[in-house]
């Protein structure tokens, strides 16, 4: 599509909202930036005026007005009464990555999509890429990093060839039209999202849009473990070549056997060279080395950044081993399903560490879960509350992080585990997550 002079509505701003804006600065259209935010509060207000960017509100009167296209930012909803009134006067909607796939040179695409684990996994594709590809790989969408801002950094409106992981959400495959990877997959289909969508089967429906534009010459990587993904596939059949991978079943094309990863028949690495802990991040690297084969990766660059990759950071993120007991940061463990998460992970010898701002939250779920857990150490502001709601006087409170770290150390013998997994947010004594995670590494590091 030519863009210059199309009259182009962006409904929220945001940073992805800003990266199309520039984009579409860039190729000469005309822009409108309806936002929900006072002009006055949009600390982008200077930069959007130079770019000569029309700024309104969400009223339907703006909804009206004359556009070619309109670009939605992800986090926008289409049943809000402004978007519902774009499609029904036609106005074409699409998101900031069908723009940038539409507006690039040919690239490599590898979409990764799934309830569960996109992150993990799109990571783990993006470092074993830079073993080969160096500063042509590129890591963005739902990660953080916006299609659009890598398309602008990287000069790829005239550069091709690059090869670009993209972490795409439901909110984002819901408009697309064009968008094509070379190589995709779903990693799981979980219950979620059922607020925006209305319907299970519209979110899992959702994701299957991923592959809609794929074709023979592309690789679509099935998880045949998950019985719900095979029903979705079924029902809205691959356009591509499937390559299944299973954790369970030796026929598939990606599976374990004898303690290593087999891919086609060829072994491509020893399963000790995987630090990331539990069955689940097994499953993320099968598919992330799937996706990365497909590309056409050798083996040496994939076991070099397996056995370098710890995870991703404050997720169930391996810190240190120190006397043979292993420390893992899971910071962003802000709710009780992330730390259930994270015991599942491990099989015994957990010293729990919980603790942080007061949420209310039961802990019925962490307690139905505690099998592998040695010991629990609350700490905060909730500490006291959460150790008396898991394992009352079987359990110890302290003040602060740093303590717990302290009576862990004191109890944790070779084989044990240290995962501070808090079930709930840091505000009591820092920030954000990070900065909980951050001074949790240091204080282990510093041991």
């Amino acid at each position: 599509m030519d863009f210059q002079g199309k009259r182009v509505l962006v409904v929220g701003l945001a940073r992805s909202g800003m990266a199309a804006i520039k984009v579409l600065s860039t190729l000469g259209a005309t822009i409108t930036l309806s936002e929900s935010k006072k002009k006055e509060d949009i600390k982008e207000l200077d930069t959007l005026l130079d770019l000569g960017v029309t700024i309104v509100d969400q009223s339907i009167e703006v909804a009206c007005g004359d556009y070619d296209l309109c670009v939605k930012n992800p986090g926008v909803h289409n049943d809000i009464p402004f978007m519902v009134k774009l499609y029904e006067r036609g106005v074409p909607v699409i998101t900031e990555i069908e723009l940038a796939f539409q507006v690039a040179q040919p690239q490599h695409f590898i979409a990764i999509t799934g309830t569960n684990g996109k992150t993990t996994t799109s990571t783990l594709v993006h470092e074993i890429l830079s073993r080969k590809y160096g500063s042509k790989a590129h890591l963005c969408g739902n990660i953080g990093i916006p299609l659009c801002e890598i398309v602008m950094n990287e000069n790829l409106l005239n550069e091709s060839g690059h090869y670009i992981t993209l972490e795409i959400s439901n909110y984002q495959l819901v408009n697309i039209d064009k968008f094509h990877p070379d190589v995709a997959t779903i990693i799981n289909l979980t219950p979620d999202h059922i607020d925006v969508h209305g319907s299970l089967d519209a979110y899992y429906k959702s994701k299957t849009e991923v592959y809609r534009n794929m074709t023979a010459d592309d690789t679509f990587i099935l998880n045949s473990d998950d019985e719900t993904l095979l029903s979705y596939v079924d029902k809205y059949p691959v356009p591509a070549t499937v390559k299944t991978i299973s954790l369970n079943r030796e026929d598939a094309d990606a599976t374990i056997r004898d303690g290593q990863m087999i891919i086609d028949g060829d072994v491509v690495l020893d399963l000790k060279s995987i630090r990331l802990p539990g069955r689940h991040n097994l499953q993320n690297v099968i598919i992330a080395v799937s996706c990365c084969k497909a590309i056409g990766v050798e083996n040496s660059f994939i076991k070099e950044a397996v056995e370098a990759f710890t995870g991703v950071e404050h997720r169930i993120e391996f810190v240190r081993e120190l006397n043979g007991v292993r420390y893992y940061n899971d910071s962003k463990g802000t709710n009780t399903d992330a730390t259930v998460t994270a015991l599942k992970a491990f099989d015994r010898g957990v010293i729990l560490l919980i603790g942080g701002f007061e949420k209310g939250l039961p802990m019925d779920d962490v307690k139905a879960h505690l099998g592998c857990v040695k010991k629990v150490i609350g700490f905060g502001a909730c500490g006291e509350r959460l150790v008396c709601d898991t394992v009352g006087d079987d359990g110890i409170v302290v003040t602060d992080l740093k303590e717990a770290v302290d009576e862990a150390v004191k109890i944790a013998e070779a084989g044990d585990t240290v995962l501070l997994s808090p079930t709930t947010s840091s505000f009591d004594q820092y920030s954000c997550f990070e900065e909980r995670g951050d001074h949790f590494k240091e204080l282990v590091n510093a041991l």
